[in-house]
């Protein structure tokens, strides 16, 4: 496994987590309300993302990203203050991180050779469900959002960000 391999892992297991995050912070605020089931549904495909990327740290002996406490809380957060802005907020928060995820998903499927088929596979599996999201978020309201230009640029920003930090750190 080459080094771009275990790269692509320990990023794709730290924004899982962070996806995760931010659902659980949103679910915090919104959970109980009509978003509920939607959050808790995307929320549970993030999870099986997490651990699916978890189960490859392990395997293959990669090293996770030292930033995974920092995602712990920045993730939470997100979700929080976006959903505490209002649904719409937090599915424009939903808009921004899944595009960044289904461009990043598409790059690494790219550049992933024929020995790494298996890897590959769950990328555009997991890519097509990031695209589920968007659209959830799209189809709730996203862009009624006060500032949706504003607020997907900076989140979209901030998970480019997120992800070359997790690439190295």
């Amino acid at each position: 496994m080459n080094d771009q391999v275990k790269t692509f892992i320990r990023v794709d297991h730290a924004g899982e987590y962070g996806a995760a995050r931010i659902y659980a912070g949103q679910l915090a605020v919104l959970g109980r309300g009509k978003y509920g089931p939607q959050l808790e549904h995307m929320k549970a495909q993030e999870q099986v993302h997490l651990d699916a990327f978890a189960g490859m740290i392990v395997q293959r002996r990669v090293r996770p990203s030292a930033l995974l406490p920092f995602w712990h809380v920045a993730g939470f957060a997100l979700g929080a203050v976006t959903a505490a802005l209002g649904p719409e907020a937090a599915m424009a928060c939903t808009v921004a991180v899944e595009e960044v995820i289904d461009e990043h998903y598409s790059a690494q499927r790219e550049a992933l050779g024929e020995e790494e088929a298996a890897l590959s596979t769950t990328v555009e599996q997991f890519r097509l469900e990031e695209r589920e999201h968007r659209d959830i978020g799209l189809a709730n309201g996203a862009e009624q959002a006060p500032g949706y230009r504003l607020l997907t640029g900076l989140i979209r920003a901030g998970c480019k960000a997120a992800i070359r930090l997790s690439e190295a750190v």
